[in-house]
Formats: structure tokens, sequence, C-alpha cells
């Protein structure tokens, strides 16, 4: 079970908590949505994936050369209201990295059926 030490652990780096509010609103994003969102290198990124994988907030899934990331949907209630209202409250801060990804050519294409 994720304790509030935890979950805050992980959302401490700038790069995991914009990669998690992002992926919480979109459901799923690939490396290369995030690198492009986040304007940050596939290492980086992969490194902050895998932290957030291996302490159960993330899920992973690949779909030919792509790996996609959503949110581990056993997370408790209260971990899920605490990204839903931080997201809603921080629209801004999470605007310039929400415009790229929206302005992004070539996003991979996801299988109809997800998960």
């Amino acid at each position: 079970m994720l304790t509030p030490p935890e979950a805050f652990k992980c959302l401490a780096d700038e790069t995991r908590a914009r990669a998690t509010l992002l992926i919480s609103e979109h459901g799923e994003l690939c490396v290369c949505e995030l690198m492009c969102a986040l304007e940050d290198n596939q290492s980086k990124i992969s490194r902050h994936l895998a932290q957030l994988r291996t302490a159960g907030l993330m899920l992973d899934r690949r779909q030919g050369q792509w790996v996609y990331y959503r949110l581990n949907p056993s997370l408790p209630e209260w971990f899920k209201d605490v990204l839903r209202i931080t997201s809603e409250g921080n629209a801004a801060w999470l605007g310039d990295s929400t415009a790229r990804l929206s302005k992004m050519n070539g996003r991979p294409e996801r299988a109809t059926s997800c998960c």
C-alpha cells in the first residue's frame, strides 16, 4: 500500500511531478511524448518513469517500438484525489508542457484496445 511519505517523495522531483500529472490528465503517454512535453532527453525521462514504476505509481505497456505509461489503477483514492486537485489548481504550471504535447508532430498511434 502506498503511504503518504512514499507518494510525496516520488512527486518531490519536478520532472516526476509533471510527468505524473500529464499522464494522469491524458490517461497514458509514451516516453517520446513526455520528452516533447517536458523538453528533456530520453534517458532522464526513462529514469524518472522507472522510479515511478518501481514505487508502484505507474504501469507500462509496450506497443511496437513504443512504451506507454499510465497510472496504476490500484492506487489509493486519496492519491488520485491529490493528483486531480493538484492538476486542476496548477494549470498554468503545466501549461507549457501541455501546449508542447498538443503541438507535437508524429505522436504515436495507440491501439484501439488499451491495457
